[in-house]
């Protein structure tokens, strides 16, 4: 679900489970040395960003490189996720309405699918368009 609002609304979207979370979520540009644990050719590896990249993590590690767009193995969305995070990444010049639709978009089809499911949204950042 997260996959098609990113590529309808153009903006990177990522699905995190939340239980497997150690400690606050933050965004930082990464100094290079921070465990990104992740699949390559088949196999478990830890890679590690560049130094200044933008970067996910908490007390653990990275958990989502190059903005949304890779995410750990540790925190992925599986079949037994039942605390989900979605982060919906936005930059100028995207405007603050398009964000709102976006989230409200990946809400309705959460709950189409999960009517059960308890949603609660909260906006980071500045509260208004950058000039």
């Amino acid at each position: 679900l997260y996959n098609a609002v990113s590529v309808r609304h153009a903006l990177p979207v990522g699905g995190e489970d939340l239980g497997a979370y150690a400690g606050p979520i933050r965004l930082i540009r990464a100094a290079g040395d921070e465990p990104f644990d992740t699949v390559a050719n088949g196999e478990a590896v830890v890679e590690h960003p560049a130094a200044g990249e933008v970067v996910w993590i908490d007390d653990r590690g990275v958990t989502c490189r190059r903005w949304n767009w890779r995410q750990c193995t540790r925190t992925r969305l599986t079949e037994a996720s039942t605390d989900v995070l979605f982060l919906l990444e936005r930059l100028a010049p995207m405007a603050l309405d398009d964000l709102d639709r976006a989230a409200d978009a990946l809400v309705d089809a959460v709950v189409a699918r999960s009517p059960a499911a308890t949603v609660e949204r909260r906006r980071l950042g500045p509260a208004v368009e950058a000039p």
